[in-house]
């Protein structure tokens, strides 16, 4: 098998029903991109296969539902799509509701990342839940189920956060209990091992992107 080699992949969680938003991301900060291979992923449950990449396109549809309660296993499935064809150091993850200010910043964070004394494993706009609550998110996506128990824990916001290698390996382990997970950010802080949260590179993301 062959794979490919770049030291950074971009995930862009995108889905059928909002493809336009993607479109926008292509015609503003996407447009001429070539820091990273770069895949708008993209659930379909008809597939054949796992997964199938559309390079041209810049897509990645991965065998998942395509609906805002099925992102934690579209995560982990695009996830470990990657690990499956890619040689790779970071994964970087973000939304497609996200627009970037400047192509700077990803610079920044690869060099970074690839010069630390540190590995770093999970970086991100860090979250401490020091105690746990019930989330009312349902409030904004009514799709969820009421009344969410969040445990303690620290996770990476969703808008941007960066997972190594080894960190992408250890979550692809535990599919399973993040597949059970109706919040994506969170599930993947709450699961990652903490051994690959001890040196979490905290990043003011939303000075960098902001919602369209």
């Amino acid at each position: 098998m062959t794979f490919i080699s770049s030291d950074f992949v971009l995930l862009i969680f995108n889905c059928e029903k909002y493809r336009f938003k993607a479109l926008k991301q292509k015609q503003t900060w996407l447009n001429g991109f070539t820091l990273m291979p770069y895949f708008h992923v993209i659930g379909n449950p008809d597939l054949t296969s796992n997964y199938t990449f559309d390079v041209d396109e810049h897509i990645l549809y991965v065998k998942t539902e395509d609906d805002y309660n099925s992102l934690p296993k579209k995560v982990v499935s695009a996830y470990e799509a990657i690990n499956k064809e890619y040689v790779f150091k970071y994964i970087l993850k973000t939304d497609d509701d996200q627009n970037l200010t400047s192509s700077a910043f990803l610079n920044t964070v690869q060099k970074i990342l690839l010069t630390s004394s540190n590995k770093i494993h999970y970086a991100g706009h860090i979250v401490n839940v020091d105690k746990p609550y019930l989330s009312q998110y349902h409030e904004i996506h009514p799709e969820l189920p009421e009344n969410l128990p969040i445990l303690e824990t620290r996770y990476c916001s969703g808008r941007f956060y960066v997972l190594s290698e080894l960190a992408v390996l250890d979550l692809i382990s535990k599919k399973g209990e993040i597949y059970k997970e109706y919040l994506e950010d969170y599930a993947v802080g709450l699961h990652l091992d903490p051994f690959l949260k001890q040196n979490m590179l905290n990043m003011q993301t939303h000075k960098y992107f902001f919602d369209f």
